[in-house]
């Protein structure tokens, strides 16, 4: 073969490779949602169907929730550490395998417990794992494209799942459903190895060398603080709504709000599948803060209409909101870290951070949101949290800067300086 032959196969040869290990990583992120969609509400129907209390099935999703929240920032910091992004995921996928098998075989309270445990842990470690492999696939120029790929195959996963595990669960048992999400580990490790990039392998800093930034610089960067808590206050608004707006759709229709609730959940997955990429290739022409803006905005609105509407088919149609705010939200969030973090080698570990605001935000939603319904009424609580989201557009238009890297806002100063 002539040298003008063998330059002209090299690159053809990387291309191929490229693909296919973006193909890998849009097959994982599917058959990755497939798995996680076992551990939502199915958990709760498959212990009630064993005759577990409704005290002890919450002890079990709370202390899940606790590990949860106690693992983002170790589990950004462990995938930061590691040589290997992929080893990473296949352990934790088969982490989640072994969650699912314990809990349809051994529905036992401390089988259970430890299962949930485990799962959450597992789980925390596979969110920066993907946003890594992203970004070590694409870098950082076509980044918010692919996040957007990610988001699209996550929500088809999510509603793919929910469809297939509902009828199994139908036709067979509720323990039939945990079967099924481990039998979905093996196509998901598969998908895995089709990402054959030696890129992905190690986060580098601008200087081609491992991590230089210390964790403690990494916790005092003020960006990335401010972002933090335009997340916390976003997951205080949001995460109330549609729990509260179910159990107004109970006590006024009782026979469907099931049906609703399950109709609630999946147009919002719709919108992400059809809209993410779109939203990623947005943040990269208008910037990141615009989006924001719009995310939040939306946010709000859906609390005011929430407040006021009665018919249950206009509440459906305002969950067309929130798949705005998810697909927003589901690119947005990683990539702003990414900008960040970037040539720090900490890229996981800011994800950790966010995630951690994620978590205690959703935690703290339910329960004041909870709080008002019952003392001061449903609409309160509503315009409550759409309160919440409008300082959360306040805190984005006074603190938070715009990311992008080619944006003319003043840039901070660089990493090493900051301490």
């Amino acid at each position: 073969m002539s040298p003008v032959a063998g330059q002209q196969s090299a690159p053809a040869t990387r291309d191929a490779v490229g693909h296919a290990s973006a193909r890998g990583l849009d097959l994982f992120t599917f058959f990755l949602a497939d798995i996680q969609t076992g551990f939502g509400p199915f958990v709760a129907i498959y212990l009630t169907a064993h005759a577990w209390t409704q005290f002890d099935i919450g002890l079990v999703l709370t202390a899940g929730g606790l590990v949860a929240l106690a693992c983002q920032m170790p589990g950004g910091a462990l995938v930061d550490a590691m040589r290997s992004a992929r080893l990473v995921a296949v352990i934790a996928v088969g982490a989640i395998c072994l969650s699912a098998l314990a809990l349809a075989i051994w529905p036992t309270f401390l089988v259970v417990m430890a299962a949930r445990v485990l799962h959450a842990g597992a789980s925390c470690v596979l969110g920066p794992v993907i946003a890594a492999i992203s970004l070590g696939l694409v870098g950082h120029a076509a980044l918010g494209t692919r996040l957007g790929r990610n988001a699209r195959f996550a929500s088809i996963g999510n509603g793919f799942a929910a469809a297939a595990m509902g009828v199994c669960g139908y036709l067979i048992s509720s323990q039939a459903v945990f079967f099924l999400t481990a039998a979905l580990a093996a196509p998901a490790i598969w998908a895995l190895g089709r990402i054959r990039l030696d890129r992905i392998e190690r986060p580098l800093n601008t200087n081609g060398a491992t991590a230089t930034v210390s964790v403690r610089q990494v916790l005092r960067e003020r960006r990335l603080l401010i972002f933090a808590a335009c997340i916390l206050l976003f997951q205080l608004a949001n995460a109330a709504m549609l729990p509260l707006m179910g159990g107004i759709l109970t006590l006024r229709s009782s026979q469907w709000a099931t049906t609703l609730i399950g109709a609630c959940i999946v147009v919002p997955q719709l919108v992400v599948a059809g809209f993410a990429p779109w939203i990623g290739r947005l943040a990269d022409s208008w910037g990141r803060r615009p989006l924001l803006f719009l995310c939040f905005a939306a946010l709000a609105a859906r609390g005011v209409l929430f407040a006021f509407v009665t018919s249950p088919y206009l509440v459906v149609a305002v969950q067309v909101l929130d798949g705005v705010c998810a697909a927003i939200l589901g690119v947005v969030l990683p990539l702003v870290v990414a900008d960040i973090t970037r040539g720090t080698g900490r890229f996981n570990l800011g994800l950790g951070i966010v995630g951690s605001a994620v978590g205690i935000g959703a935690a703290l939603s339910t329960s004041l949101a909870g709080y008002a319904s019952d003392h001061f009424g449903s609409s309160i609580a509503f315009f409550s949290l759409a309160s919440v989201a409008g300082c959360g557009v306040a805190l984005v238009w006074l603190l938070l800067p715009e990311t992008r890297p080619d944006s003319k806002q003043p840039k901070a100063a660089p990493w090493p300086m900051q301490s």
